[in-house]
C-alpha cells in the first residue's frame, strides 16, 4: 500500500471513531456562549498556532461568535515571551483580556500539554488560569493524558490510529471539527462565498466561446 493510500485510510478510521457526542456538546457549549454574550478564546502552538488564527475567522464571520487568539499579536506575544517567558504567555493574555465565567477556552494541541514532562506548559497555565475564572474548555487534541483533557468540559481526543503520525492527524482532524462546528445548524449564521450562490462560472478557457 502506498503512503498516500494508508493515510487515507487512517483518516478513515479516525472520522470512524471520532467521538461524536463530545463534538455535539461542543456545538451546544459554543451556542450558548454566543447567546449569553460570551468571548471565544482559542490558544495553541505550531500547526495548531496557524489552526487558531483561521478557526478565529471562522467563528467570527460565519457564526457571529466573539472569538480571538494571542498568537494573531505576534507584537505582544514575542514582548510577553522575551520578558516574562514562554510559560506565561497566554494566562498573561487572558487575564488582561479580563476572561470571566461568560468566555470559553477552545485549545488546539497535539499533546495537550504537560507541565512535569514541561511540554506545553503556556497551555497549561493558561487552562488554570481559565479554571480559576470559570470558564468553560473546549478542544481538539490527541492525547488522552494531556492536561487539556483532564480539566477540560468537552474535549474531543483525535483516535490514535498510527503512533508515527499523531501530529499530522490531530492537526488536520483540528480543522476537520472546527469545520464541521462553524457549518453546524446550532451555531452557522452566514453562508460561505460558494454556498450563498448557485452561479455555475464557466472554465477560462470557454468564457467567450459560442
Amino acid at each position: 500500500m502506498s503512503h498516500t493510500a494508508q493515510y487515507f485510510a487512517e483518516a478513515c478510521q479516525i472520522a470512524e471513531r471520532i467521538d461524536y457526542g463530545t463534538i455535539e456538546l461542543i456545538a451546544q457549549g459554543l451556542a450558548e456562549l454566543r447567546a449569553r454574550g460570551g468571548r471565544l478564546f482559542l490558544i495553541g502552538v505550531g500547526g495548531s498556532a496557524a489552526n487558531c488564527s483561521h478557526a478565529v475567522n471562522d467563528f467570527r464571520k460565519l457564526c457571529g461568535i466573539e472569538a480571538y487568539t494571542p498568537v494573531d499579536n505576534v507584537s505582544e506575544l514575542t514582548a510577553r515571551t522575551n520578558d516574562e517567558g514562554w510559560d506565561t504567555v497566554f494566562a498573561a493574555w487572558l487575564s488582561v483580556s479580563c476572561a470571566n465565567e461568560k468566555d470559553a477556552i477552545f485549545v488546539f494541541s497535539v499533546g495537550g500539554g504537560d507541565a512535569e514532562r514541561n511540554i506545553s506548559v503556556n497551555i497549561v497555565r493558561a487552562l488554570e488560569e481559565g479554571k480559576k475564572r470559570g470558564l468553560k474548555i473546549y478542544g481538539v487534541i490527541g492525547r488522552e493524558t494531556g492536561h487539556a483533557k483532564k480539566v477540560g468540559d468537552a474535549v474531543v481526543v483525535v483516535p490514535t490510529v498510527s503512533p508515527e503520525r499523531v501530529t499530522p492527524h490531530t492537526e488536520a482532524f483540528q480543522a476537520v471539527v472546527w469545520h464541521l462546528l462553524v457549518s453546524h445548524p446550532r451555531l452557522k449564521v452566514a453562508d460561505t462565498k460558494w454556498e450563498s450562490t448557485s452561479e455555475v462560472v464557466a472554465p477560462s478557457s470557454s468564457i467567450g466561446t459560442a
